[in-house]
């Protein structure tokens, strides 16, 4: 873990919003699309969703996602023709004790 990419990544309100979304994607993106292909929307939510929500260019998003992932906030995987990403909650949770124990 390395704090200055997670508190650079979390210094724009759009990827903190993406990390909210994303902690709780049955809540916040359409599951019926993955679905009906078989796909349990439970392993995160596609890049196209999380750009369509953000109301953003698709580079801009996907450099966004890169970046947390980069940063160790997200996770990825592929699935047929879908990208989807999630909370990497470990990387989360060392953050989070960081600051409680070191800030």
């Amino acid at each position: 873990m390395e704090p200055s990419l997670i508190l650079k990544a979390l210094s724009n309100e759009t990827r903190r919003q993406i990390l909210t979304w994303l902690k709780h994607p049955e809540r916040h993106f359409d599951e019926t699309p993955y679905l009906q292909h078989g796909v349990p929307q439970r392993i995160g939510a596609c890049v196209s969703d999380i750009q369509e929500k953000a109301g953003l260019a698709q580079s801009v998003v996907s450099s966004y996602l890169l970046m947390m992932q980069n940063a160790g906030l997200l996770e990825m995987e592929r699935v047929g023709k879908w990208t989807f990403y999630r909370r990497n909650e470990k990387t989360i949770q060392a953050f989070a004790d960081y600051i409680r124990n070191e800030l």
